[in-house]
């Protein structure tokens, strides 16, 4: 398995910076990522139409520009991650992890024994089709894989300290979003509740397990910037908005100024 190059700067103490894949389901859109220089290609099977052979090619993509693809599960289902490891998926981010022992169950399902409890699958396509002897494969899955549980709802973070002293969890992800939904606090970024919240999770990583943090960059819900997020002390951030955001916001604004010069 290639260096997971997340965990390589999370190791570090960096910032890790990934983007959205968005619902475009085409690997070029992977690749102008990496060749943009971000470290991440985030595939998101939450809210988009996304199959697992759209997030195949995507992996591949993301292999010849050298990123980790890191794919957000449609929910906490060990078969279906099991799935996406064998295809070469270096992170699983699991949606709505409101309790300890949800996350322990990630755990297991994400790391090959001692770790955890991942089926065995020597000729997977993580595995080179069989070209690396089964053990060295799962010596670096358990090496490399990235672990993220994202934290969106008042009830994880009210069971925040036992999440975050969970083994085996890299990054602890808030939602904002979802959290503001949680709260009652919807569209108010700066409201002392969401605020109060995030720091509540902010506190109980640097006490925990050694997972870390990651919040978007540029979200609405939570409008911070890299260096904000640094002090945070996030490890990994997804950079708003979407590619097709960006391409509407991009035409939308040459459409407004060549209509203003035609008059």
């Amino acid at each position: 398995m290639k260096e997971n190059r997340v965990k390589r700067i999370l190791d570090e103490g960096g910032l890790a910076l990934g983007t959205h894949v968005g619902g475009i389901a085409d690997p070029q859109i992977v690749e102008i990522i990496g060749f943009a220089g971000f470290d991440a290609a985030f595939i998101d099977m939450e809210h988009t139409a996304y199959d697992l052979r759209d997030v195949q090619l995507a992996v591949m993509a993301a292999e010849r520009v050298g990123i980790t693809p890191i794919v957000r599960t449609p929910g906490f289902d060990p078969a279906f991650i099991l799935r996406l490891l064998d295809m070469g998926v270096q992170g699983i981010q699991v949606p709505h992890v409101s309790s300890a022992e949800t996350a322990r169950e990630a755990v297991r399902a994400v790391r090959y024994p001692p770790l955890g409890e991942r089926g065995m699958a020597a000729g997977s396509r993580a595995a080179d089709y069989g070209r690396i002897p089964l053990v060295d494969h799962m010596t670096a899955s358990n090496r490399e894989i990235l672990l993220a549980c994202m934290i969106e709802d008042m009830a994880a973070v009210e069971r925040i300290e036992e999440i975050a002293a969970v083994d085996g969890v890299n990054l602890l992800a808030v939602g904002p979003s979802d959290l503001s939904r949680s709260l009652g606090v919807s569209g108010q970024p700066d409201d002392p509740k969401l605020v109060a919240a995030i720091d509540r999770v902010r506190d109980a990583v640097k006490k925990g397990a050694g997972a870390r943090l990651a919040l978007p960059l540029g979200h609405a819900a939570y409008p911070r910037n890299a260096a904000q997020l640094r002090e945070l002390g996030a490890g990994y951030t997804n950079c708003a908005p979407t590619p097709e955001a960006r391409l509407l916001h991009s035409l939308r604004t040459q459409l407004a100024e060549a209509r203003r010069l035609l008059g």
